[in-house]
C-alpha cells in the first residue's frame, strides 16, 4: 500500500480528485489530501495548508500547470518516490524539476492505474 497525497482535492463528488480519494481508500492506501476547502471525503480530511506529511510515496496531481507552480517546492520537500500527472495536469517544466530531484514522474490517470492494478 502506498501513502498518497491527493493535491487539488475537492469536496465535489463529481470531481476526479474526489473519486480518486474514494478509490484509493477503497483499495487500502493511506491518503492525505490538500485542497482549496477543508472537509472530509471518504474519512480523509482535506487540509488547506501545505502540511509536512511524512513518508509520502506518491503525489497525485489534480491542479492545472499554472496552479502547480506554487507547489513545486512543497512537493519536492515531501520527497515522494513519484508524482502522477493526471489528464489536464501535464507540465514538462515540472517533470524536469522533479527528475533533477530524483523523483519519478508518471503521466497517467490514477483511477485507471488503480482499476488495472498498476498503481
Amino acid at each position: 500500500m502506498k501513502n498518497t497525497l491527493v493535491l487539488g482535492a475537492s469536496l465535489n463528488p463529481s470531481r476526479y480528485s474526489n473519486l480518486a480519494i474514494n478509490r484509493l481508500v477503497n483499495y487500502g492506501h493511506t491518503v492525505k489530501a490538500v485542497g482549496l476547502k477543508e472537509g472530509i471525503v471518504a474519512g480523509v480530511a482535506i487540509s488547506t495548508e501545505k502540511e509536512n506529511f511524512k513518508n509520502i510515496d506518491t503525489v497525485t496531481l489534480y491542479l492545472n500547470p499554472k496552479r502547480q507552480e506554487e507547489y513545486y517546492d512543497y512537493i519536492i520537500s515531501l520527497k515522494p518516490k513519484r508524482v502522477i500527472f493526471n489528464p489536464g495536469t501535464e507540465n514538462p517544466e515540472f517533470y524536469e524539476l522533479l527528475r533533477k530531484n530524483n523523483i519519478e514522474t508518471e503521466v497517467a490517470c490514477t483511477l485507471v492505474l488503480l482499476g488495472t492494478n498498476q498503481y
